[in-house]
């Protein structure tokens, strides 16, 4: 009877070591099953910012992330924001608020977390544009609207335009800030206006243009677009 009492005894602790056991062995065994929900790629929303100038209301823009699960969702923290231009649009690291400033502008907006990044091209905007007009020349000193650009496309050439728009009544300069796009697309040669810098430079390319007419569309956001023509012959 006392060797049967001492082994009912150790029942209790056998028990319980066979289920410590059991845990560990099924808890190595999920390792091999299951994987960590690991981020695949970032994206930032929206994929085109506009944000007006002046506002008392900034845009918050969010970062959402692609999961190895093919799942999306957005990242609301851990996420690190920069502005390629901060005198164009600022942003703030932590929280993705953006604020347009100056006369407008594009700057590019990165956001990274976890080893990875995306990036988005921000348009900073006057509001209360009135009047939008192309010229030729350097700003507020050329020729308001523009005439005609006739050129030899043998000999090819440049010519300088710039933007110009009318915001709360004083005039700007939104060269750099518009849109240029010249349509039809020479099939041979080219016919092209560089807005990086102000004034914007177009350029018709000697001997490979072909003639005929061209348009050069500027737009401003909210307003509506503006052309210049030119004429290869």
């Amino acid at each position: 009877m006392a060797t049967r009492h001492g082994f009912t005894g150790k029942k209790p602790a056998l028990l319980a070591a066979l289920i410590v056991l059991l845990v560990a062995l099924f808890g190595a065994g999920c390792k091999g099953f299951f994987t960590d929900n690991t981020l695949s790629s970032i994206s930032i929303q929206p994929p085109s910012p506009q944000i007006e100038v002046g506002t008392t209301t900034a845009q918050t823009l969010q970062a959402w992330g692609t999961y190895s699960d093919n799942s999306r969702a957005q990242i609301t923290s851990g996420v690190a924001w920069t502005s390629s231009d901060p005198n164009v649009i600022s942003i703030d690291p932590n929280t993705g608020l953006a604020t347009g400033l100056g006369s407008g502008g594009t700057a590019t907006i990165t956001a990274a977390a976890e080893g990875l990044s995306a990036t988005a091209t921000a348009t900073a905007y006057l509001g209360n544009v009135t009047a939008l007009t192309v010229c030729t020349g350097t700003y507020d000193t050329g020729t308001c609207p523009a005439a005609t650009w006739t050129i030899s496309g043998t000999k090819g050439g440049t010519q300088n335009y710039y933007a110009k728009a009318t915001s709360n009544g004083s005039p700007v300069d939104v060269t750099t800030v518009a849109t240029w796009v010249v349509t039809p697309t020479a099939t041979a040669g080219s016919v092209s206006c560089d807005a990086t810098a102000t004034p914007a430079v177009c350029t018709v390319e000697a001997g490979t243009t072909p003639t005929g007419p061209y348009v050069i569309t500027i737009t401003y956001p909210n307003i509506p677009a503006i052309t210049a023509n030119i004429t290869v012959d």
